[in-house]
């Protein structure tokens, strides 16, 4: 199984962190928010991983090179302009090969364990969402889940993680160019075609200066 991180954003949030620095080369508990993600897929037996760039992506390539210093390869995809999350990964695809694939947001931080997608029976779903309690900068969600399944309405909703397993079928008939993932994972749902979980553990957006101090101070005080 492949994974794709998904590092190709401007990071305009965390400006002037980002004017020369991309998101997820910013540090936490004194390593990048990436490298976490890398490490982390590794431990779960994960070892290609491909990262799509655009802002500043050649310092990303200069700080991870092949990936070989943490045990995996890393294959490039690279975005002469940021063609937003569907339109990178429908890009990348021809790296990711035929299976299923874990996507990760690069700007999220969280200590989840990925083998638990390892292999995971999508069967005739395209997409299984990991799901989180809404954070307070996020207080009416995206998603509902009901009995492991994901709908775009409900009662009660939560916030994706940025956390996902996608099938390469999901963007069959997507045109190239700049495409959001939203629309296209509320059609499938639409369809009953997306399963969905709830994250047990710590997780956090990190897209303010704020946000990431806050965490910082966390990760080094033992407190997650």
């Amino acid at each position: 199984m492949r994974a794709m991180i998904l590092a190709a954003g401007l990071g305009t949030r965390l400006r002037p962190l980002t004017l020369h620095t991309p998101k997820p080369l910013l540090e936490v508990g004194g390593k990048p928010l990436i490298v976490w993600h890398i490490e982390a897929l590794q431990r779960a037996g994960i070892t290609d991983i491909v990262i799509n760039t655009a802002w500043l992506g050649q310092k990303l390539v200069d700080a991870l090179g092949d990936g070989s210093v943490y045990g995996v390869k890393i294959h490039w995809s690279h975005e002469d302009e940021p063609l937003e999350t569907a339109g990178g990964i429908q890009k990348a695809l021809p790296l990711l090969g035929d299976g299923p694939f874990i996507l990760v947001n690069g700007d999220i931080w969280t200590r989840f364990d990925f083998s638990k997608l390892v292999n995971w029976p999508l069967k005739t779903d395209l997409a299984h969402l990991v799901l989180v309690q809404n954070p307070p900068q996020h207080p009416l969600g995206d998603f509902a889940l009901q009995s492991n399944r994901v709908l775009s309405e409900g009662e009660s909703k939560f916030t994706f993680a940025g956390i996902s397993i996608l099938s390469p079928k999901l963007f069959d008939g997507l045109p190239a160019g700049k495409a959001p993932l939203a629309p296209i994972l509320r059609q499938a749902m639409h369809l009953g075609q997306v399963s969905g979980e709830l994250l047990d553990g710590h997780w956090v957006d990190v897209g303010t200066a704020e946000r990431l101090a806050e965490l910082d101070t966390q990760i080094h005080g033992g407190l997650v």
